[in-house]
């Protein structure tokens, strides 16, 4: 346990200018992003609108960001990272602003679009930025530690949102609704203070032998549009499988455990708290395993071994074997996200980085977006038991065939294992 912490201390401390200055920014942003998450439905509940008006707000933030992850990531590749990160932050934390003050169905429609129209160019650049300002034999604990820390972020972002709502109303007396505006607008402040790391972040700081440490141990053609893209497409069919069978669970876990077991608002918020606090944990011990059985056998290993948990909580009727089920399930499976990172990186050429991690999201995203619809239909003509039991075993199926077939396309790259 000693060795683990002083590896990783030594790591980060490592770790240049450019990143830790990216890091701090990502804190912040994630933060007040976290309050807008959780928060923000509460705003419009309050506020006397329907339900739909909340559907729509999801909708429209995820088709905005299906529609430009593409162009972004071609936008990120041509004019630079730094500043498409912030110009992309700037312009989403206008929207944050106006979105906490404005109180009615078409302006908060409209706005929400906007968000995740302006987010994507910010989240599409991330992972090229690091992967540029890195060495290979340091990436892989990069994106471990952003990962995990981003995670943190939201967590803290997400409960001190709620924390400060209920004290301006219960101890300042105010109405919800101005409590709620207030802690929005908490949170927008702390997103747009991101905005000064990044205007400290310099030209690429990587020496040009950690350059060619970094390149790809492939023909130099690589570098040619089609093949790149060949790989990139190859990345998408994997993340599409995922990203498929995460939409049919992972997006209604809250409504499985109010469903199946009558759970309390409480319990549920504490339990999926804990799956982001394990999943931080998870993503920090992914290199070790990493060190002993390589990149894409660390990623298989983990993806599989979420599965029994998976199947646990789909057929369980006890609500605490549910919950250890989610917890393990949930730090396993993203454990490999910060593994999936770096394999992407390695593999595709610095042109197209921005391109592959566009690419990437936006197939992720369009599998959420297909599988909801399908999900309802289960719950609704299934019921709470066999209806959630079909849902969670159609995604363990999709799981294994993703972990299968990644296996195949990248297992034999040797530059990667």
């Amino acid at each position: 346990m000693v060795n683990w912490i002083t590896d990783w201390k030594m790591k980060i401390t490592g770790f240049n200018r450019n990143i830790r200055m990216f890091m701090l920014a990502n804190v912040l942003i994630q933060i007040g992003m976290g309050v807008f998450m959780v928060m923000y439905n509460l705003y419009i509940k309050e506020l006397g609108l329907s339900e739909v008006v909340n559907g729509k707000v999801i909708s429209y933030m995820s088709l905005a960001t299906a529609i430009v992850l593409i162009p972004a990531g071609f936008l990120s590749d041509r004019v630079g990272r730094k500043w498409s990160i912030a110009v992309g932050t700037l312009l989403t934390a206008s929207t944050l602003f106006y979105r906490s003050v404005v109180v009615s169905e078409e302006p908060i429609v409209i706005a929400a679009f906007f968000t995740g129209l302006f987010m994507a160019i910010v989240q599409v650049s991330g992972v090229p930025f690091l992967a540029e300002n890195s060495k290979a034999s340091e990436r892989m604990h990069l994106f471990s530690i952003h990962f995990s820390v981003v995670t943190i972020a939201s967590v803290i972002g997400s409960l001190g949102g709620g924390v400060l709502a209920d004290v301006l109303e219960f101890g300042f007396g105010m109405n919800a609704v101005d409590a709620i505006r207030w802690a929005l607008l908490a949170g927008a402040t702390i997103f747009t203070i991101g905005i000064v790391p990044l205007l400290k972040l310099k030209p690429k700081m990587v020496s040009e032998d950690a350059k060619r440490e970094a390149a790809i141990n492939l023909p130099s053609q690589d570098s040619s549009f089609k093949i790149n893209v060949r790989i990139i497409v190859l990345f998408a069919i994997a993340q599409l499988l995922i990203g498929i069978g995460s939409g049919l669970v992972i997006p209604y876990l809250n409504l499985y455990f109010a469903n199946r077991f009558d759970a309390s608002s409480a319990f549920i918020g504490l339990v999926l708290s804990l799956g982001s606090a394990m999943t931080a944990v998870a993503m920090l011990i992914g290199p070790m395993l990493v060190k002993k059985v390589g990149k894409v056998n660390a990623l298989v290993l983990f993806q599989l071994g979420s599965l029994p948990f998976l199947f646990l909580t789909a057929f369980t009727t006890s609500v605490w074997l549910a919950s250890a089920g989610f917890l393990m399930r949930q730090a396993l499976m993203n454990a490999g996200n910060p593994i999936q990172s770096a394999i992407a990186m390695e593999v595709v050429h610095d042109k197209y980085k921005g391109l592959a991690n566009s690419v990437n999201q936006m197939v992720f995203n369009i599998g959420w977006a297909v599988m909801g619809p399908v999900s309802a239909w289960l719950v609704t003509t299934y019921g709470s038991y066999w209806g959630y039991a079909y849902a969670f075993s159609i995604t363990g199926f999709l799981y294994i065939l993703s972990s299968s077939y990644f296996y195949i396309a990248f297992g034999r790259r040797k530059h990667i294992l």
